[in-house]
């Protein structure tokens, strides 16, 4: 089998295993995406997961999970491009989720391009782009130039840069081909997404919000949303991870 590079790959290949189901991750249950059905911890099982780790910082990760449920005959992925926050989730599902026997990560040849910083990170801070300082000023406009001068661009339908990420906040630039999704998922805090080129259609609470250069839309912790590419875009991810 070619080595799977790409959560987009890993879920058609899922799919032809049977977990045709779409997961979304809630702070104490799953949900089946399109139906009423929650699976509390004790009622599913990780069977393996693939995990898609930032170039030089293993916090900036997608995670899909493989998730089977005897008791209710169902089986479908779980896709969390946040990373497991404890905070965020029971602390039985946190469980369910990390220590599941049965769950040894499968192989990816390489990160998935979103969440990726090619530069110094707090976790490995030798290099050249600082991404957490008491005081730090960004250049969009240098961000946008490297985002799009990346191998990722070239190569992937997406590639993401982190710009900030500390104990409280991270900022995350976007860059999306017309047509790429990044599909229904929820995130551990509240989050903002500022458009800043082309046009993109935001899904959450039941409507879809057509967004272009210069507009804003913030959503509340833990609510599922999408992103859809209408056209080449690029956006700020802005999620607020303040500790308790």
């Amino acid at each position: 089998m070619e080595p799977m590079t790409t959560v987009s790959e890993v879920l058609n290949h899922l799919k032809k295993e049977g977990y045709t189901v779409d997961f979304n991750l809630q702070d104490n249950c799953l949900v089946c995406h399109g139906n009423a059905l929650q699976l509390s911890p004790e009622e599913f099982q990780v069977d393996k997961h693939y995990r898609f780790e930032g170039q030089s910082d293993p916090g900036d990760e997608a995670v899909v999970y493989a998730i089977s449920s005897n008791r209710h005959n169902v089986k479908g992925t779980l896709v969390n491009g946040y990373g497991i926050s404890s905070d965020a989730l029971s602390a039985d599902m946190v469980k369910a989720l990390r220590e599941n026997p049965g769950a040894a990560p499968e192989s990816a040849s390489a990160p998935e391009p979103a969440e990726k910083a090619n530069e110094a990170t707090p976790q490995r801070p030798a290099g050249t782009r600082t991404l957490d300082a008491p005081l730090l000023e960004l250049s969009l406009p240098q961000a946008l130039a490297q985002i799009k001068q990346e191998p990722a661009w070239q190569n992937n339908d997406r590639n993401a840069l982190t710009l900030l990420h500390s104990d409280g906040m991270r900022v995350v630039m976007i860059a999306l081909h017309e047509g790429a999704e990044l599909k229904t998922h929820t995130a551990p805090g509240p989050i903002s997404v500022q458009v800043l080129e082309g046009h993109i259609g935001f899904g959450a609470q039941e409507q879809m919000l057509e967004l272009q250069a210069g507009q804003l839309v913030t959503l509340h912790a833990g609510l599922p949303h999408s992103v859809t590419a209408r056209q080449e875009s690029v956006f700020l991810l802005t999620l607020a991870t303040t500790r308790k």
